[in-house]
């Protein structure tokens, strides 16, 4: 495991504790506790943990209060370890925005598959929020562009015909398809909205310094997102 990521385990048994935290340690994560509810809020919200393993049963503030609070300010992976076995306890976990949930004794090596899975998953979801082409960047979360320590000035319609292109690099998209994805209906042929904004993203695109990118027309098919090679559009 070379992988340093933090988690934060609450947990108010304090030798159950120490056990995972030691065991986590053995296998390369950073980790902190919390052993009440409320202190794990004020944790979360600190220190941005890459996971909590969350108890339910826990004092002033239970893990489905905690759980349900932190999804107000935290995205990062939530997985319910507890002795709540029931049916209902686990749809409510899930309910108030946990991603899995693990039932007491833990198993040790299923314990550690969970978080890795679900650390696995985040990173990609995280990727897929963030499009890099060597000094340029697509922030989907943002809805920013940076080129270098440069921002490139798009609204959000250009935005989102970019990110679409971008998703696509290398590929033609058709006018059918961005209409169908931007506007939510199908090309009627007279629709020039899709046609305006990428008139002007192109234009931002061309303007920025230091970016090998562009936006090329293909004649009859859509557009084409791409490194540019000094040729001319067909």
């Amino acid at each position: 495991m070379s992988v340093e990521k933090h988690i934060l385990i609450v947990e108010d048994d304090a030798s159950l504790a120490e056990w995972i935290s030691d065991y986590l340690l053995e296998h390369g994560y950073g980790i902190t506790v919390a052993s009440q509810g409320d202190y794990a809020l004020e944790m979360i919200a600190e220190e941005q943990p890459d996971l909590v393993l969350l108890d339910v049963m826990l004092p002033v503030k239970n893990g489905f209060d905690v759980c349900k609070e932190a999804r107000a300010f935290y995205s990062g992976p939530i997985l319910f370890m507890t002795a709540c076995v029931e049916d209902g306890d686990e749809i409510q976990g899930l309910d108030v925005g946990a991603d899995d949930y693990l039932t007491k004794p833990i198993r040790p090596q299923v314990l550690l598959a969970r978080i890795k899975a679900l650390l696995r998953r985040a990173n990609d979801d995280k990727i897929k929020q963030q499009l890099v082409f060597e000094s340029l960047i697509l922030d989907a979360t943002a809805k920013s562009v940076t080129v270098g320590q440069e921002s490139l000035e798009l609204n959000a319609n250009e935005f989102d015909v970019f990110w679409l292109l971008a998703l696509k690099v290398g590929q033609v998209v058709s006018r059918i398809e961005l209409v169908s994805e931007l506007r939510g209906f199908e090309y009627d042929g007279l629709d020039r909205s899709v046609d305006i904004r990428v008139s002007r993203l192109r234009k931002k695109l061309l303007e920025a310094q230091n970016q090998p990118y562009k936006i090329k027309t293909i004649r009859g098919k859509g557009y084409l997102f791409c490194r540019d090679k000094g040729e001319t559009d067909s």
